[in-house]
């Protein structure tokens, strides 16, 4: 389930699955797609924030989308929901921000590489796990994630599939700003709200020229990763 709100001119996402940990199912890469892409078509919604319930922000692909357990059916949509979601989160011009909650994997950490800026409570934790679990790495992180910092950091992350703290994740970039737990969706509001009182047009021409070419670099590396991908999932 996708919780909506909405406070003046910022909308609120809220992941809401906690008994699966915000896993992605078909339904959930479409949910928030297609809130997203209102969004990005409303001119009273001009921020948007994405967090989740639970001890999870998100626990990235439900696990029988990877293990070949969903009917193939299944999985083909997956796949497509996922690549427009990919697409709706970089084309969005209205500032993206995530609230980091809790956990944060595989799609949950990769997704965040969309996001203009990422809060993170003190206790969130990420995780990138592909090496483990026998795949390859996904969203275009590939390149994206090595843009956010340091090459090396990047590489560890992906190779080792460790879990990285807050503060590590925020001293490799993939965190702007870390928060208290308890003041997080505050944080998250004040600077929603800054955004906000901001001239949209500005807002959304700036963002454009920021990202410029990003989108392209991001496209090639999902293509590469998709093949590689192909290679390794079982069928």
């Amino acid at each position: 389930m996708l919780q909506e709100r909405r406070e003046g001119s910022v909308l609120w996402l809220t992941l809401d699955h906690p008994e699966r940990l915000n896993a992605f199912k078909v339904t959930d890469y479409r949910a928030v797609r297609l809130a997203i892409a209102e969004a990005a078509g409303d001119p009273e919604v001009r921020v948007m924030v994405v967090t989740g319930t639970g001890r999870a922000f998100s626990a990235g692909a439900d696990r029988s989308l990877l293990d070949a357990t969903a009917p193939a059916e299944e999985r083909s949509a997956a796949g497509e929901e996922f690549a427009r979601f990919l697409a709706t989160l970089a084309d969005c011009e209205k500032p993206l921000i995530a609230a980091v909650n809790g956990l944060a994997v595989g799609i949950g950490v990769t997704m965040l590489l969309y996001f203009d800026f990422v809060l993170a409570a003190e206790s969130a934790r990420f995780r990138l796990p592909f090496t483990a679990l026998g795949l390859a790495p996904e969203a275009g992180s590939s390149v994206l994630l090595t843009a956010r910092g340091r090459w090396d950091e990047a590489m560890w992350a992906m190779l080792s599939s460790e879990w990285i703290e807050a503060r590590r994740a925020r001293d490799m970039g993939l965190v702007w700003r870390l928060v208290r737990d308890d003041s997080l969706l505050e944080e998250s509001a004040r600077v929603a709200a800054t955004l906000a009182a901001l001239d949209p047009n500005s807002v959304a021409a700036t963002k454009r020229l920021m990202n410029a070419g990003r989108a392209e670099v991001a496209r090639r590396a999902i293509d590469r990763e998709m093949a590689e991908m192909g290679r390794l999932m079982p069928r």
